[in-house]
């Protein structure tokens, strides 16, 4: 961390109490400056010498019957407080004192407020404030974040327009920062993607975790600079976005969230870029079940939903199994309305699949709504048929008690002639499944076996083919 040491006197400033505070010296008290419940008792010269605000309001003060009296002034607005004015008063002094990023943004704002200007003094507080600033803390990445964190104890008490101005330029240090390029980027900093990295090589999200330490009203702001400045890829919002939410919302990356997270999950929406594919359909569908979960208004709701369905292609089943299975068939139902590719429809078909094998262990699963979602995504063109074999066999598997025809009308699903060897070798030994589509499933594989053709294709696919997620086919597994 950068730091700049002003003055050369050491420290006198002691204290009585909680809230006293004092010069220690051989003259006496003239000025009683009080600030919330701290009083300082000060020499005049020090001070009136170097403020303008402060010789302002003496002289104002001054009668004829106060000539010999100590001067008491309140001055409790002072932004910073009395943290803030200590600061300048050792300045006054000529009293060493450190500033560093932690503090000198309200050392500036409260050296602004007594007008510790050029006008008084050359080099005064206000002058080495400004020199500090632009030639050492705005061009320091880690400095300007921690700067622009103090900004906020101040900023929402005082709306002159002197600190908009500075908040401002805390901003713009930021955005450019991590908007230039990156072969001149100095590289310190915390980073925890899951990525293989050139150690040479600097990541274009290298600052995305650097700003996570900020409140979201801050954060807000920091990205909405980056976002105008217009030169950090939309997928880089998106990810900073990500981080953000899996450091900042509880319980976020388990699909859980509390119910103080609702307007920090809102706020986070606002930033998501417009663009398709610069946010992960994985970070779309935490945020469209964190809004569920919080019951955030439907108009929000409604617009990541349909993100999520932009992007269904691209999900995994373990990203929409925290959804209900109307959840699931909307945003199946959404995906076919915009007409998408042939090869898009054939990997929703795919999730579809793997979805209802996983919602099928739960004996609780209507028949009706499995039937609904598979047959929603029954024309979605698929090389196999394996996934809604395996999703089929689970649903039997938990649902024994469903009768002949209902037990006919899910197999109906399934196409046989488009099941792999390895599927139809365990189909045939299937007590589960109707005799009849045992047979048909015999028969095709005959039908495969003598090399004959009927009119349909019925490709020989590879194990790889068959697997659904992460599950490798194995005689002896359930589907």
């Amino acid at each position: 961390m950068k730091f700049m040491k002003l003055g050369s006197k050491p420290d006198t400033v002691q204290s009585k109490g909680d809230n006293v505070r004092y010069v220690a010296t051989e003259l006496e008290t003239e000025l009683i400056i009080t600030i919330g419940n701290i009083k300082f008792y000060l020499q005049k010269f020090p001070l009136l010498s170097k403020s303008g605000y402060l010789q302002k309001l003496i002289a104002t003060s001054r009668n004829d019957e106060k000539k010999n009296q100590v001067d008491e002034i309140d001055i409790s607005e002072i932004p910073g407080g009395s943290v803030a004015f200590e600061v300048c008063v050792k300045f006054c002094y000529g009293i060493t004192v450190t500033l560093n990023a932690y503090n000198v943004f309200a050392a500036r704002c409260a050296a602004e407020f007594l007008e510790m200007n050029e006008t008084f003094e050359k080099s005064n507080l206000v002058y080495k404030i400004d020199v500090f600033l632009n030639s050492t803390i705005f061009r320091s990445w880690k400095d300007s974040i921690i700067v622009f964190q103090t900004t906020r104890d101040l900023s929402p008490n005082y709306s002159n327009e002197f600190i908009h101005k500075l908040v401002k330029r805390c901003l713009d240090s930021i955005a450019y920062t991590a908007s230039i390029d990156t072969s001149k980027v100095e590289w310190s900093y915390t980073y925890n993607r899951k990525k293989k990295l050139d150690e040479k090589a600097v990541p274009k999200d290298w600052w995305v975790e650097d700003l996570c330490e900020l409140h979201i009203d801050l954060y807000k702001q920091a990205i909405e600079a980056i976002k105008t400045r217009g030169k950090v890829p939309v997928e880089v919002i998106g990810e900073a976005l990500h981080a953000y939410a899996r450091r900042r919302i509880g319980g976020f990356s388990k699909g859980s969230v509390r119910d103080i997270d609702k307007s920090l999950t809102e706020s986070i929406i606002e930033l998501l870029p417009d663009k398709k594919g610069s946010v992960s359909s994985s970070f779309l569908s935490k945020l469209l079940r964190a809004l569920m979960f919080l019951g955030c208004e439907e108009t929000v709701k409604e617009r990541v939903k349909k993100r999520v369905s932009e992007q269904l292609e691209e999900t995994t089943v373990n990203d929409i199994l925290m959804f209900d299975i109307d959840m699931v068939q909307s945003l199946v139902k959404e995906f076919m309305e915009r007409d998408p590719k042939t090869h898009s429809k054939a990997s929703v078909a795919k999730l579809a699949d793997g979805y209802l094998a996983e919602k099928s262990r739960d004996p609780n699963l209507l028949l009706q709504s499995f039937l609904s979602l598979a047959e929603t995504v029954s024309s979605f063109p698929r090389q196999s048929h394996d996934g809604l074999y395996r999703a089929i066999d689970m649903f039997l598997k938990e649902h024994q008690g469903i009768c002949k025809s209902e037990k006919k009308r899910v197999c109906g699903l399934m196409d046989c002639r488009k099941l792999s060897a390895e599927a139809c070798e365990h189909a045939v030994q299937n007590e589960r499944l109707p005799m009849r589509v045992i047979v048909q499933v015999l028969f095709f594989e005959q039908i495969r076996a003598n090399g004959s053709s009927t009119g349909y294709s019925t490709p020989e696919l590879t194990t790889t083919t068959l697997n659904t997620e992460d599950d490798e086919w194995d005689h002896e597994k359930e589907y």
